[in-house]
């Protein structure tokens, strides 16, 4: 079963009166890296990026395969996890 990027997840929230967008996505198996974005007016201000083998673990089949067996579940869950982690930082004060 190949890999194919999943969609990601988009957030607006308010934090201290200033208004603020959380952009998610999956790059895929090319490029294979979760990259979440805070914007504030238009502008990136916060990027996190993580990559496959930090979520699969040194033991998955993607660290030692050209052609690895990935579920998407997963990648999804992990997708997930990065950007609510983000909005609670966000939230918390945490962030900056």
């Amino acid at each position: 079963m190949q890999h194919q990027t999943q969609k990601g997840f988009n957030s607006d929230v308010v934090y201290r009166g200033m208004n603020f967008h959380i952009q998610s996505e999956d790059w895929g198996t090319n490029n294979p890296y979760l990259v979440s974005r805070v914007y504030q007016n238009g502008a990136v201000i916060k990027s996190v990026k993580t990559s496959y083998a930090e979520v699969l673990g040194p033991s998955s089949s993607f660290m030692r395969s050209t052609r690895p067996q990935i579920d998407p579940s997963t990648i999804r869950y992990a997708l997930r996890e990065q950007h609510e982690k983000i909005m609670d930082l966000l939230l918390s004060g945490q962030l900056f």
